[in-house]
Order: C-alpha cells, then structure tokens, then sequence
C-alpha cells in the first residue's frame, strides 16, 4: 500500500475522522493501482467549504483539497466515505496516467483546456465505476455536455471514454477534436 499521510492530522472545524481519510485513500491508492512504494500526501485545507482540488505534485504525490470536496452534500461539515472515494479515485487514475510513459504527456492540470479536463475526468472515473467505486454517471454526462455539446456525437464520445481502457493523451485529444468539429456555433 502507498504510504499515505493526511494533513492536519486533528480537524477542528468540520467533523473529519483523519484516520478515515488516511484509511480510505490508502484503499482507492491500491485499488488504483498506485505503487505501494510512493507516498501519497493528502493535505485538506478545512477552512475552505468548496470542493477545489489540485494535484501539486507527482513525487511525493500531493493532492490539495479544499474541505468541500469531502462533505457530505445532506449532512455539513461531515466527512462522506463517497466523496473522498469519488475525488481520490479521478484524481489518482489521473496521477496513475501521467506516471505511465505509454500514456503520453499532458498538460499541466492547470493548462488543461474545459473540454480536456471534462473527457479525462469521464475516462478516469468510467474506470472507478469498474474499480467498485460508486460516481454518478449522469453528474458526469451532463458535466461533460457542457464542455462538449449537447449532441449525438458528445453523447458517443461520453460512453466510448466511460467504457474505455488502456486510452492515451492522443486518444482523449481525438475525442476533443471530434466534438468540437460536431458543435454548432450559435448565433
């Protein structure tokens, strides 16, 4: 299992179990397939209640979270199994892919287009449904549509990346480049 720390190891403002976290991340690393030699650094910001997350690094692997993205949307403050499953699995499918020489080289996160952004994250949680974990796929097609259109073409293109394996930086660039010739310009 990848060594996992949480930061702060004590919350104060909103009801997580750190031991939790460390707990849950460890599982979604393995299940990910992230090499039990890595460390995986967990750093949540718990004064911030929206649901930003970055990865910051690839060695140790950092993912900064703003305390948002790991409440449970009925009960505030409260840390929910699904959403830390959900935000750890894209985002560490993701790091899995940019650790893989064979998948090519994306951009940093933060020079990833909207449409880039939306296919890698259908790509990267299509495989966290296979992996057992529990996203919402309509969240993601309806994400994912207003990155892309709301036509045939997205639609096929959604479903080819939530079933697929194996893809590289050049497929999921591909899929952008289809969509995008299928939207209507309005006006």
């Amino acid at each position: 299992m990848a060594r996992v720390t949480v930061t702060p190891e004590q919350f104060t403002m909103v009801k997580f179990d750190h031991g939790r976290i460390v707990e849950l991340a460890g599982r979604v690393a393995d299940t990910v397939g992230i090499p039990g030699d890595r460390e995986l650094r967990i750093e949540v910001d718990e004064a911030n209640p929206l649901g930003r997350v970055h990865v910051t690094s690839l060695d140790p692997i950092t993912i900064t979270v703003e305390g948002g993205a790991f409440e449970d949307a009925k009960r505030p403050r409260s840390l929910s199994d699904i959403s830390v499953t959900d935000v750890l699995g894209r985002y560490l499918f993701r790091v899995r892919d940019r650790l893989d020489p064979a998948f090519g080289e994306p951009p940093p996160d933060d020079k990833l287009s909207l449409q880039q952004a939306a296919a890698w994250d259908v790509y990267a949680v299509g495989r966290c449904e296979r992996a057992g974990f529990e996203p919402s796929k309509p969240r993601r097609l309806y994400h994912f549509r207003n990155r892309h259109g709301f036509t045939d073409v997205a639609d096929e293109a959604f479903e080819e990346l939530w079933k697929a394996e194996g893809l590289t930086w050049a497929d999921i660039e591909a899929v952008c480049a289809r969509t995008e010739a299928a939207r209507v310009p309005v006006g």
